[in-house]
């Protein structure tokens, strides 16, 4: 058990540690962490955690490490890998603001964070491109198109909330799909 209780927190310290720019950015290192290393869930099952994890007020990467810890270790593996989400996390924010608060003028510290957004970028696309696979495979090409245009069209034009957008679709899988597969 002290070994799975390390794996939960080393894996949450790297995807958090190392997910520059937040939850959003962390998410890709965490499913990479979860899903591809320590295979602790499938992507599939990665992908459901998430979406509920959306809909539910809060950072989303305390809620996935908080889920993820408790599916593995229980209670106490919710601990573990919520910590090792947090602490280093705050740690690190306190120490670097004030290094880059002191050096903010910097054309260094301006090209890094300006860097690290492109590699964000693609590690999202990527993300996105795994749970369309899934998709793709569980409800077909048309289903998951057709859902994505309308998803896109009403965050676009109708300035809708991606939480009460994924009710939405929770509810469409539920009541339709369910009926359909």
């Amino acid at each position: 058990m002290l070994q799975t209780w390390w794996e939960l927190f080393w894996g949450f310290f790297v995807a958090n540690i190392l997910g520059y720019g937040g939850g959003p950015a962390s998410i890709p290192l965490m499913q990479e962490e979860i899903v591809n290393h320590y295979h602790w869930m499938t992507t599939e099952q990665f992908g459901d955690v998430l979406a509920i994890g959306n809909a539910l007020p809060g950072p989303i990467a305390t809620k996935i490490a908080a889920f993820v810890g408790y599916h593995v270790a229980g209670w106490f593996g919710a601990f573990i890998a919520s910590f090792a989400t947090i602490v280093p996390s705050a740690a690190a924010l306190i120490l670097l603001l004030r290094l880059l608060n002191k050096h903010r003028t910097s054309p260094k510290v301006k090209g890094m964070t300006l860097l690290v957004q492109p590699v964000i970028a693609v590690l999202m696309i990527l993300l996105t491109w795994e749970f369309g696979q899934v998709s793709t495979d569980s409800i077909g090409i048309w289903q998951t198109l057709i859902i994505a245009g309308i998803s896109l069209w009403v965050m676009t034009k109708t300035k809708l909330h991606p939480a009460i957008l994924i009710l939405i679709a929770f509810a469409y899988g539920a009541l339709v799909l369910s009926h359909t597969m």
